[in-house]
């Protein structure tokens, strides 16, 4: 019971099992007339007695251990989540500070650009009407940023282009520019596509047709040495 090669009981439950066990096997093994049957039959009896009156204060400490556990694990798992949720702020914090520095990066590049013209302008407007729906409620986006009060989810929006800041409108160049670089990758990877499907079918035509002049001139050349034999 105070073994410290690793086998010691862990719970009284696992004592009461094993000395049960000796006086069972006592009984088992002895005739039942013997004098260790008897004792053994005698110490059964007054175990499962002793037993029976230390069985609600087993089953109490053994609450009282799960309650513990319970309470333990709990607490390891708040201990958890307070070290996510400091760590999600944590990384909010950063995020939040790249995208000030973006901004500040970005007004002042703005600052450096020129003015943009009134046929820039004109252009831009034009450009925006043309985005899909998805890259269109970017664009208002980037307007609502300067114009809180815009209703970027509203049915109907009417912007007006010439009324933006000349950091609203580099962007929306920006933004615009970038989408028109990727519809055009998209349309020339499309164009790759459609060019590969044409020049295997072209190939496939000029292979089949150098093999029929291929055999007109083996057919011919035959003809030829057949009358040079005769």
């Amino acid at each position: 019971m105070e073994a410290k090669d690793g086998t010691v009981y862990k719970h009284v439950r696992d004592i009461y099992s094993d000395v049960r066990l000796v006086f069972k096997n006592a009984m088992k093994y002895n005739d039942d007339n013997s004098d260790v049957y008897g004792m053994a039959n005698i110490l059964l009896e007054i175990l499962e007695e002793k037993w029976l009156q230390l069985l609600p204060k087993v089953t109490e400490e053994e609450q009282r251990r799960e309650e513990e556990e319970a309470e333990a694990q709990k607490n390891i798992l708040l201990a958890q989540e307070a070290v996510h949720a400091k760590m999600a702020r944590d990384i909010n914090n950063e995020l939040f500070e790249v995208d000030m520095h973006i901004e500040e990066l970005r007004e002042m590049v703005v600052k450096k650009c020129r003015n943009i013209s009134t046929m820039e302008k004109r252009n831009l407007g034009v450009a925006i009407s043309k985005l899909c729906p998805e890259d269109l409620t970017k664009a208002l986006e980037i307007v609502a940023q300067n114009n809180p009060n815009i209703q970027t989810t509203a049915a109907e929006i009417e912007l007006d282009i010439n009324a933006q800041s000349e950091s609203t409108l580099w962007r929306l160049k920006f933004f615009v520019k970038d989408c028109n670089d990727s519809s055009s990758k998209d349309e020339d990877t499309n164009n790759i596509n459609r060019g590969d499907a044409s020049s295997n079918r072209d190939n496939y035509i000029v292979s089949k047709r150098k093999k029929e002049i291929c055999d007109a001139l083996a057919k011919t050349a035959k003809r030829r040495k057949k009358k040079t034999v005769s």
